[in-house]
């Protein structure tokens, strides 16, 4: 049986950052044929030059300054991959990512999966590796365990992340009007319409250093995130609910059907 290689497009959201140059290499060693690699340079005055060497292998767009999720979607909207990436400009991913996901992707006929990370610092050491979703073994069982622990945090990395265009074309873009908390918007209105399957394998590695965005901003990061959790309370507990009542008719029939025998 042949295996199919759709395309794959990965997009960095670029301002100001000087690790950019690492994030383009990972992108361009991946073992994977079919990538595309798209760069939005998100109204940047710094660190540009780092990308000026590879502007014959990737796609480059200039934008004012409007956000990361901003910069996402217009890479979204030039994209031609099947499957989406979005990789982070301090941050870089294994050689294997793309290859491995797609597959992990393809087998579970999956639309939406995240993996675990490692974290490095500013000179791309591991500080701590195989950083696992909090309590995975419990949560991450089924869309009901998943949706229980969507509704209290964010479980899940960006840049970790990979997914089928067809989100795109049912759930629409991210949020611009969210500019610290987009991601956690985004998987919520996944969750209400896909599974979201984890992959228990780490293929990305996440920097940790001072002029991060979430070390910066974090006082804003919670506000906007708890203004999310409120904002989709009622309607995450509803799915749950209903989930919840679907499982228990389930077990109703079995144990009819069991009792009848």
């Amino acid at each position: 049986m042949s295996v199919s290689n759709p395309w794959v497009s990965v997009i960095i959201p670029f301002y100001n950052c000087p690790y950019v140059a690492q994030a383009i290499e990972s992108i361009l060693k991946q073992t994977y044929p079919n990538v595309e690699l798209i760069v939005v340079n998100d109204g940047s005055n710094e660190h540009q030059h780092l990308i000026i060497p590879y502007l014959t292998k990737i796609i480059y767009i200039e934008k004012i300054n409007n956000g990361v999720a901003s910069a996402i979607n217009q890479g979204i909207q030039q994209a031609k991959g099947e499957y989406l990436v979005w990789l982070s400009s301090d941050d870089i991913i294994d050689p294997y990512k793309v290859e491995y996901q797609l597959r992990f992707m393809q087998k579970k006929n999956s639309f939406f999966s995240f993996t675990n990370f490692n974290k490095i610092d500013k000179n791309s050491r591991i500080i701590k590796s195989n950083v696992i979703p909090h309590n995975v073994e419990v949560n991450y069982k089924n869309d009901l365990k998943f949706l229980q622990a969507l509704k209290n945090y964010n479980p899940i990395n960006g840049c970790t992340v990979m997914m089928s265009r067809k989100i795109i074309d049912r759930v629409g873009y991210f949020n611009e009007n969210l500019k610290y908390a987009q991601d956690y918007e985004y998987w919520i209105r996944v969750a209400l319409q896909f599974p979201i399957h984890y992959f228990p394998s780490t293929l990305t590695s996440y920097r940790v250093h001072d002029a991060m965005g979430t070390i910066r901003h974090y006082k804003k990061q919670i506000e906007e995130f708890d203004s999310i959790k409120s904002q989709y309370k009622y309607t995450l507990d509803y799915l749950i609910q209903k989930k919840i009542n679907a499982s228990i008719k389930r077990t109703k029939r079995r144990r009819n059907n069991s009792s009848r025998k």
